[in-house]
Parts: structure tokens; sequence; C-alpha cells
């Protein structure tokens, strides 16, 4: 299993920063794929960014030029760094991790999440 825990949110003016960060533990090597999702009030879930083991990465339209995600091995972390936010950048940010793994001779992929983080830009 993959434990995540997001950390870094907070109240940011528009124009303004914030860096997202996710601490991966448990079976942090059958990790594919890790990333970013949020969720606004009333609104579904959606991609953000997300970057896979072999370092290619994937950002939704709506963010591209803005955020930036990374990954730290060294510290079993992954990273977004979030510029240029706007209002409507305004939701809860979720970790989330891919795994892929071999159970009885059978590959298995599975999703984890982490708790989220309060993302909140004002205008």
């Amino acid at each position: 299993q993959v434990q995540l825990v997001e950390s870094g949110g907070g109240l940011v003016q528009a124009g303004g920063s914030l860096r997202l960060s996710c601490a991966a533990s448990g079976s942090i090597f059958s990790i594919n794929t890790i990333g970013w999702y949020r969720q606004a009030p009333g609104k579904q879930r959606e991609l953000v960014a997300a970057i896979s083991r072999g370092g290619r990465t994937n950002y939704a339209d709506f963010v591209k030029g803005r955020f930036t995600i990374s990954r730290d091995d060294s510290e079993n972390r992954v990273y977004l760094q979030m510029n240029s936010l706007k209002p409507e950048d305004t939701a809860v940010y979720y970790c989330y991790a891919e795994t892929w793994t071999v159970v009885a001779g059978t590959g298995r992929e599975s999703d984890y999440w982490g708790q989220g983080t309060q993302v909140t830009v004002s205008s």
C-alpha cells in the first residue's frame, strides 16, 4: 500500500504562488504515476498534473505554463509549484498515486489518495 500526505495549501492572493508537497510512504517503488487532482465545491475532481516513474509529465490545459510538477526521489516527495494563481484554482488539491503490482501472476493497478489540502485564491 501507499500512503500520501499533502501539505502546503493555504490562502494566497491572485497572481501569487504556492508549492504543494506530497509525501509518499509504503510501497513507493510500486508507483507508476504520481500527481495531483483538485476538486472545487460542486465540481468534479479533475486532473491537474502527473509525473510518471520515467519522468514524463502530463498537465491539464488550464495549468500549463503556470504549474510545474516535480519529484524528489531522495525524499519520496512530489511537488506542485503553482504560479500565477487564479481564483478559479481554488479547490482541495489531492495527491494521488497509481501503482502497478503483480499478485499471484496477475498485474493489478491500484489508486491511492491523500487527504487533500485546501488552496484558496482570493481576488
